[in-house]
C-alpha cells in the first residue's frame, strides 16, 4: 500500500526504513541509544541493518499514539545511521544510532512488517561568514555563563563547544544540552537556516540565564533567611542553658559539697585523697552540663565506691568453720584443713596475707559451691567473677579514662559490689581464658594473685594502687593445661580427683535427694530412694568424678513422681529401687561396672587423667603381615606415640626372652588402637600398657583382664612414676578392676588414695618392665619370664 499525499522527491532521495520516535527529536551529529520494542520498529532496524545500516528517525505527533499512520509523524526528520545492535532478553532492541543530516519524506510504503519512505535530503542553507562568526562567538560565551550557573551540565562540555565553529553543527549540539520543549525541538530541526536556529538558541538560552540568576538570589536569601533562624535558635537555647545553669547553681554547689565531705570522711589512700581534691578543684571550675565534668564526676564517684579501708569481721572460729564445711560438703577434707589452717594463723597474727588457692579437678566435685562455704565458714563476703573466655586484659584492669565509657576492671568492680576489701573473691574456670591481639588476661592477673605485689594493685581506670592483699583469692579450673606456668608460680594448688562410690552415696543420700525432693515439691514420705537404688543411679546412669549428673537424675526421677503426685493425690508414695529405676528413667546408659571374666590377647586396660577426672583406656594392638610399621590410631597425642616407640624398642631388645624371632619386625606390622577414645589422650604414663600389649599380641599370651596399669616406659624397660595416680586408681575403683600395677617411685602418692580404695583394690609396685609382664600376663603353667629377664638386666649393667 502507497500513500502519496505528497509529491515525488528529486533524484538525490533515498529510500529508507522508517523509525517513529515517541517524544523525542534526533539532530544531525547526535549519538542517541534507543529502546526499540514496537513489531515495526524492530522490523525497520533489522532490514536497515541488513541494508547499509541507514535508517530514518521521525518524531510522532502525539507520542502515545500506538501504531502510528502518514499523518501521524512528523515530515521532516533526520537521516541516521545505526552503530550497534543488541537483542536483549525480552526481544527488544537495543540500538545505538549517530544523526547525518536531516531529511522530508515524501512517500510512506507500508508493507506489512515495516514503514518504508522516500526521503529527500535537506542541507542547510548558505550563511554569510562574518555574522555567522560574531553569532557563533555570541552564543558560545552566553553557553558558558549558562553552564557555569547550572550544575547539571559537565563543565566538560564546554570544551566540546569551544571547538565547534560551524554554525549548523553548533545548533544541533547545543540543543541536545538545552531544555526545548518537543515542539521546540521540530521546529529547530525543520529550520534549515543555520543562523536562525543560533539565534533561537541564543534567545533560549539567555532566557535560562535570567532564570538561573533569579533562582540563585532566592536560593542566597532562603540561605541568609535560615541561617538568621539557626542563629536565633542556638542563642536561644543558649539562654536557656545559662538560666537552667542559675536555677540549679544551688543544687550543683550542694553536689559539689557532698562530694567534698565525702572524700574527707572516706578512708581513703593518701594517694587517692590527693587525686580526688584534685579532680574536684576541676570538677567546681567546670560546666555542669559538659561532658568533660561528668567525665571527672564519674571517676569521683567511681573512687569513693569502693572499699578502701572497709574490712568485714572475720570469723575465726575454728570450730564453726569445721562445722559449716562439713555442713555443706562431704569429704575434700584437703581444702577444709587448708581454710582451718589459715584461719588459726590469723588468730595469732595481726595482719595476714590471703591465701591464693587454685582447685584443680574435674566437672561436678563442688568447687564453686566449695568457695561459698568457705566465705560463709569465714563470715566473709563471697563475689564470683566467671573467666570463661576473657580474652581482653582491660576486662582485669580496666579501661583509661580517655576512652569514652571507660570503667575499671572486673576485680574492683566486683569489690566495689562485695562492700568490703577482704571478700571470698572467686575465679572461676581460670584454665578457660585466651589471649588476642588486645592483651593475655591471664598475665594481667599476675599482679591480681601474686602476694608480694597485690598490695598495690593498679587498675588502668583509677591509675591509683589498690591494696588486694587481705582479699581471699580462690581460683577454680578443669586442668592446669590452661593456665600459664608463670601464673601457676603464684597458686596454691589443691586438686580435688573425684568421689568415691561410697562418697558418692553419702553425697546423695545426705544432700542431693533432699535438696531435689524441696526444689520438686515433694514432702519426705512421697518419695524415697533406697541405698540400692541410689548405687544403681550411680553405676548404670552416670560415669563421672563429680556428682552433677547424679543430681540431674535425682532431679529426673523426682520430676516423675511430682506428676504422679498431681496425678494420682497427695497420698501417692513411691519407693525408688534398683527393680523399678528403670521405670522411671528409661534404660541404663551403662553396663554395671563388672570385670569380664575373659582374658584376651592384645588388649590392656590404661589409666588416663583427663580434664573430667580418672579414665580407664583400653588399648589394642593387632600384628599383621608387613615390614616392621608402627601405626597408631585413637585420638593419640605426640607423647603418647614416643612412649609407642619406645615400647616397642624395648621389646626388640628382649625378643630372646619373649621367645621372638629376632627380625620378627622386619616381617610384621604393629597396630596400636585406642577404641572409644573420645577425649585426645596425651602423656608418657600409658607406656607400659602398649608394651604388655605389644608383648601379648606377638607372644600370643592373653592380658589379665582384672588388671589395669599405668607408667612410662624408658629404652631399658625401667618403670618411671607418673602424675594423678589417685585419679587414675580412682577410675579402675569404679570400674571394677581389682589390681593396678604402678611405678614403685609413686609409693609416695598412695596415701592420698582413699583407704576404701586402697582396701578395694591390690596396687602391684613394679621397677621393671619384666615385672609388668609377670603381673600382667596370664603365662602358661611351668613357664616364667622375671627370673630370666631379672637375671640377663644384671648380666647387660641394666639394673
Amino acid at each position: 500500500m502507497f500513500f502519496k499525499d505528497r509529491p515525488a522527491g528529486p533524484a538525490g532521495s533515498g529510500d529508507l526504513p522508517l523509525l517513529p520516535l515517541r517524544d523525542l527529536v534526533v539532530f544531525p551529529h547526535m549519538v542517541v541509544p534507543l529502546i526499540v520494542g514496537r513489531e515495526k520498529s524492530r522490523a525497520a532496524l533489522n532490514h536497515a541493518f541488513k541494508a547499509g545500516k541507514k535508517v530514518f528517525l521521525a518524531a510522532q505527533k502525539v507520542g502515545r499514539t500506538a501504531d502510528p499512520g502518514p499523518d501521524d509523524i512528523h515530515a521532516v526528520g533526520t537521516v541516521a545511521v545505526i552503530i550497534q545492535l543488541l537483542r536483549l532478553p525480552d526481544d527488544n532492541l537495543k540500538v545505538l544510532v549517530e544523526g547525518k543530516g536531516r531529511g522530508r519524506i515524501h512517500r510512506i510504503e507500508d508493507l506489512d512488517d515495516h514503514l518504508r519512505v522516500e526521503v529527500e535530503e535537506l542541507p542547510d542553507a548558505p550563511v554569510d561568514p562574518v555574522e555567522a562568526e560574531a553569532l557563533v562567538r555570541s552564543v558560545k560565551a552566553a553557553f558558558e555563563q549558562y553552564v557555569k550557573l547550572n550544575k547539571g551540565i559537565p563543565p566538560e562540555l564546554l570544551l566540546t563547544v569551544a571547538g565547534i565553529e560551524d554554525a549548523g553543527r553548533l545548533s544541533d549540539m547545543l540543543v541536545a544540552h538545552m531544555g526545548f520543549k518537543l515542539e521546540d525541538r521540530q521546529a529547530l530541526l525543520e529550520e534549515l537556516h543555520p543562523l536562525r536556529r543560533l539565534e533561537r538558541i541564543h534567545q533560549h538560552v539567555q532566557g535560562e540565564i535570567e532564570i538561573l540568576q533569579v533562582e540563585r538570589k532566592i536560593k542566597t536569601r532562603v540561605k541568609k533567611q535560615m541561617e538568621r533562624t539557626q542563629r536565633e535558635y542556638y542563642l536561644n537555647e543558649q539562654m536557656q542553658a545559662i538560666q537552667k545553669e542559675l536555677g540549679e547553681k544551688d543544687e550543683f554547689k550542694s553536689e559539689l559539697q557532698d562530694l567534698e565531705r565525702q572524700i574527707a570522711e572516706k578512708p581513703l589512700s593518701e594517694e587517692a585523697r590527693e587525686r580526688c581534691i584534685k579532680e574536684l578543684r576541676k570538677l567546681k571550675m567546670m560546666s555542669p552540663m559538659s561532658a568533660e565534668a561528668t567525665v571527672v564526676r564519674n571517676y569521683v564517684d567511681q573512687v569513693l565506691a569502693l572499699p578502701w579501708a572497709t574490712y568485714a569481721e572475720e570469723n575465726l572460729d575454728l570450730v564453726h568453720a569445721a562445722a559449716v564445711l562439713d555442713q555443706d560438703h562431704f569429704g575434700l577434707e584437703k581444702v577444709k584443713e587448708r581454710i582451718l589452717e589459715h584461719l588459726a594463723v590469723a588468730r595469732l597474727v595481726d595482719r595476714m596475707q590471703g591465701p591464693v588457692l587454685c582447685l584443680v579437678g574435674p566437672p561436678g566435685v563442688g568447687k564453686t559451691s566449695l568457695a561459698r562455704s568457705i566465705a560463709r565458714a569465714t563470715d566473709r563476703e563471697f563475689v564470683r567473677q566467671a573467666l570463661g573466655g576473657v580474652r581482653d586484659e582491660a576486662e582485669i584492669r580496666g579501661h583509661r579514662r580517655t576512652y569514652i565509657g571507660a570503667l575499671p576492671g572486673k576485680i574492683l568492680q566486683c569489690l566495689k559490689k562485695a562492700g568490703t576489701n577482704n571478700p571470698v573473691f572467686l575465679l572461676d574456670e581460670v584454665d578457660k581464658m585466651s589471649a588476642d591481639f588486645r592483651g593475655d588476661p591471664s598475665a594481667a592477673l599476675l599482679e591480681v594473685l601474686d602476694p608480694e605485689q597485690n598490695h598495690a594493685f593498679n587498675d588502668h581506670y583509677l591509675d591509683l594502687d589498690y591494696d588486694l592483699s587481705r582479699v581471699m583469692f580462690i581460683c577454680t579450673a578443669n586442668s592446669l593445661e590452661g593456665i600459664p606456668v608463670p601464673l601457676q608460680d603464684r597458686l596454691e594448688i589443691i586438686r580435688l580427683p573425684g568421689y568415691t562410690e561410697p562418697e558418692k552415696l553419702a553425697i546423695a543420700r545426705r544432700y542431693l535427694i533432699p535438696k531435689q525432693r524441696q526444689s520438686n515439691g515433694l514432702q519426705g514420705n512421697q518419695i524415697q530412694f533406697t541405698r540400692q537404688a541410689v548405687q544403681a543411679l550411680a553405676r548404670q546412669y552416670t560415669r563421672e568424678a563429680g556428682v552433677r549428673n547424679l543430681e540431674r537424675e535425682v532431679a529426673n526421677a523426682c520430676r516423675k513422681v511430682a506428676r504422679l503426685v498431681v496425678e494420682q493425690g497427695p497420698d501417692t508414695k513411691v519407693r525408688v529401687t534398683s527393680r523399678n529405676l528403670a521405670e522411671l528413667l528409661g534404660v541404663p546408659r551403662f553396663q554395671d561396672a563388672e570385670v569380664e571374666s575373659l582374658d584376651q590377647v592384645g588388649l590392656v586396660k590404661g589409666l588416663a587423667v583427663t580434664s573430667y577426672g580418672g579414665e580407664v583406656l583400653e588399648i589394642e594392638v593387632a600384628v599383621v603381615p608387613g615390614k616392621g610399621k608402627l601405626i597408631l590410631t585413637g585420638l593419640l597425642g605426640d607423647w603418647l606415640k614416643e612412649s609407642a616407640t619406645a615400647g616397642f624398642s624395648y621389646i626388640r631388645s628382649r625378643s630372646d626372652q619373649l621367645g621372638l624371632d629376632p627380625d620378627f619386625h622386619e616381617k610384621h606390622d604393629f597396630h596400636v588402637h585406642y577404641p572409644g577414645n573420645a577425649v585426645k589422650a596425651d602423656g608418657p604414663s600409658a607406656g607400659i600398657a602398649m608394651a604388655t600389649a605389644m608383648v601379648s599380641a606377638l607372644t600370643g599370651i592373653p592380658v589379665r583382664s582384672d588388671v589395669a596399669m599405668t607408667g612410662e616406659i624408658s629404652l631399658r624397660g625401667r618403670v618411671l612414676p607418673i602424675g594423678g595416680l589417685k585419679e587414675k586408681t580412682l577410675a579402675a575403683h569404679r570400674q571394677g578392676i581389682t589390681q593396678v600395677i604402678i611405678p614403685q617411685r609413686n609409693e609416695k602418692d598412695v596415701p592420698d588414695i582413699p583407704e576404701a580404695v586402697r582396701d578395694a583394690v591390690v596396687l602391684l609396685r613394679v621397677e621393671h618392665m619384666d615385672e609388668v609382664l609377670e603381673h600382667a600376663l596370664r603365662w602358661p603353667s611351668g613357664r616364667t619370664l622375671l627370673t630370666d629377664a631379672v637375671a640377663s638386666a644384671g648380666a647387660a649393667g641394666e639394673h
